[in-house]
Formats: C-alpha cells, structure tokens, sequence
C-alpha cells in the first residue's frame, strides 16, 4: 500500500500543472509561478513518501 505521503505529493504535483497550465493560458505569471512551486512541493513528498515505503517494505524482510 503506497504512503499517505506519495497520494498527496502526486495530488499536489498534478494540481500544480494544472495552476500553470491556467497561469499560461491567461497570462498570469503568479498563477504559472504557484502551479511550479506546488509541483516541486509535490514531487519532494512522493519522494518523502518513497522514502517511508522502502524503509516499511526493509522492515517486513528483517
């Protein structure tokens, strides 16, 4: 079962294409600049996330 950490970095890195791509359509620089922050915000979460499900699976072999 994948990390809590991994649903909501995913959820966060596909709702911050989506601000950019809105950001581009209308111009709106601060809504492009958001978009790409809360996707690197998202992309280091599923990566805490990965983290956390390699050490439970560690775990389950030992």
């Amino acid at each position: 079962m994948a990390d809590h950490d991994r649903v909501e970095g995913a959820a966060k890195n596909v709702g911050g294409k989506i601000k950019e791509g809105f950001g581009n359509l209308t111009g709106d620089e601060k809504l492009k600049a958001e978009g790409k922050a809360e996707q690197v915000e998202g992309k280091v979460q599923n990566a805490v996330g990965g983290v956390k499900d390699s050490l439970r699976e560690n775990d389950k072999r030992n």
